[in-house]
């Protein structure tokens, strides 16, 4: 077995060991630091899957490293080197911005699924700064940079592994160095997808077309995604192409929340008794709240997590009555969540701009006022690379027993949003906040209803991804009241200087 830096479970130094396998099979011998060039056939697919603590995301960062080490180029959907006939390549890959912000924080270069299918145009002079630091060519010299310039470039780099990050600690933006978007046209090589409970069939098949080599890591006890049955797309996989890691591993700080989440796996546990236990917890560690009331200062940053739809609207129209909201237009600093992109097929290239932004379905926003054109917004992409865009935006927010939702900005055509203050459990998979706060009348409501998903209760599913996703605090919400705010929504924490238009209006005619 490779000798590695980090002790390893048992079960994890056997995963470990059978995607080492899968790997040299396919001309990667990490063992040895030995790169063939890539096979056709690849070594297909296989899954590593396991609970919340069991270990995948240190064993996908670590596997990540072996391959480095050997030589293997990353590829991170933001700049990709001159094309080799023997070379290997890695691409890390998350379902939301979300989900890969959090593999980033943790050093490893994860970008999202959308972004690795079309990739950037660099005019050619600032490409020559991208070859010098992903280290295929020289210190370059371009006009209008000063070695300063560069020299923070190349700081930055090497902390971040961002190459448009990277340029704009240089001084550039954007639209200085990318100079369009083009789909994938070959495929790569390595792909390891964190958080793959969420992939859909479509996604799945697409990800096969692009990875000769795929790797999936996902837990089994989150919720399947919708309209497909209650299965997830490693669910298929059998014998030695699923890993499955068991052993839950302790925190040094031995967590609660953990703890609560590993609970739910007792088939006599009542609704009941979970509750009794959260409170226990809570009288115990401050890290778990029984929580009388939903902050409204929480919600501007992390979102109320509930099942019912009906709730989401309530907890929403709530948080903006606290706060003063005005019914027809947006506050500075609320949160919103992007619904998808409404452009014609005309306007595909700016399609291709604002999602490689991060402006996909699903993408969590901070509203930071109008643009400079009537229905334009300037926006803050939480966890995207390079956070801040100004876009044609259409904004809906829905409001309690009507169908139609209010619509304080509307541009002809852009990105779509929706309020962001409560999000259900099913949209919050993929993501993490320091604070969570759950609303636990709405999972009172599932355990009533007796409803189940894959011969598990529903109310144990919701209450597991729901609670899996604080990073640091739970907050269980008993009681259907609200806080008022402790002061004004604020922006200054969202302190990245602003890009130029992603859409002007010129462009849109």
């Amino acid at each position: 077995m490779t000798v590695l830096a980090v002790q390893f479970s048992e079960d994890q130094a056997e995963a470990y060991d059978a995607v080492t396998d899968a790997l040299r099979h396919s001309g990667i011998d990490l063992d040895d630091a030995l790169l063939m060039p890539p096979r056709e056939a690849g070594s297909g697919v296989m899954a590593v899957i396991g609970k919340a603590g069991s270990g995948k995301t240190l064993l996908l960062a670590e596997l990540y490293k072996a391959l480095e080490n050997a030589g293997v180029d990353v590829v991170s959907g933001d700049y990709e080197g001159r094309k080799r006939k023997d070379r290997r390549t890695l691409a890390i890959l998350a379902p939301t911005n979300k989900a890969a912000s959090v593999l980033r924080n943790r050093g490893v270069p994860a970008t999202t699924i959308h972004r690795i299918l079309y990739t950037p145009v660099y005019d050619p002079e600032y490409e020559k700064i991208a070859e010098w630091l992903a280290g295929s060519g020289p210190r370059p010299e371009v006009e209008g940079l000063t070695d300063a310039s560069l020299d923070r470039a190349f700081a930055f780099y090497q902390n971040n592994k961002s190459i448009p990050g990277a340029l704009a600690a240089a001084g550039l933006r954007g639209s200085d160095f990318i100079t369009g978007w083009k789909r994938r046209e070959e495929p790569l090589d390595i792909g390891f997808i964190d958080e793959s409970s969420m992939l859909d069939e479509r996604q799945f098949s697409d990800l096969q077309e692009i990875f000769p080599s795929l790797f999936l890591f996902g837990d089994p006890a989150q919720l399947a995604p919708v309209n497909q049955s209650g299965s997830m797309v490693f669910d298929q996989l059998k014998g030695p192409r699923k890993l499955e890691l068991s052993r839950v591993h302790r925190q040094s700080d031995d967590s609660p929340i953990l703890d609560l989440a590993h609970a739910l796996a007792d088939e006599s546990l009542t609704f009941q008794d979970f509750e009794d236990m959260v409170q226990d917890k809570a009288r115990q560690d401050d890290r778990v709240v029984w929580a009388q009331r939903v902050e409204s200062d929480l919600m501007a940053r992390s979102p109320v997590l509930c099942w019912r739809n009906v709730t989401r609207i309530k907890l929403i129209n709530a948080f903006r009555n606290a706060y003063g909201a005005p019914e027809d237009e947006l506050m500075d600093g609320e949160p919103l969540i992007c619904d998808g992109i409404e452009l014609p097929m005309k306007h595909r290239k700016k399609r291709l701009d604002l999602e490689a932004r991060g402006l996909i379905k699903g993408a969590q926003v901070v509203y930071l006022g109008p643009g400079r054109k009537p229905g334009f917004s300037r926006l803050h992409v939480i966890g995207a690379e390079d956070p801040q865009v100004s876009a044609a935006s259409i904004v809906k927010i829905e409001k309690p027993d009507e169908e139609e939702p209010l619509i304080p900005y509307a541009a002809r055509m852009g990105a779509t949003f929706l309020h962001g203050a409560a999000v259900t459990i099913h949209k919050a998979q993929g993501s993490q906040w320091e604070n969570v706060q759950v609303f636990a009348p709405d999972l009172f409501v599932a355990n009533r209803m007796n409803r189940t998903e894959a011969g598990q209760p529903l109310w144990k599913r919701l209450a597991y991804v729901a609670i899996t996703r604080a990073e640091k605090r739970l907050f269980w919400v008993v009681r259907n009241r609200l806080a008022k705010p402790s002061g004004l929504l604020r922006v200054d924490d969202l302190n990245v200087a602003p890009t130029a238009l992603t859409l002007t209006s010129e462009e849109l005619e």
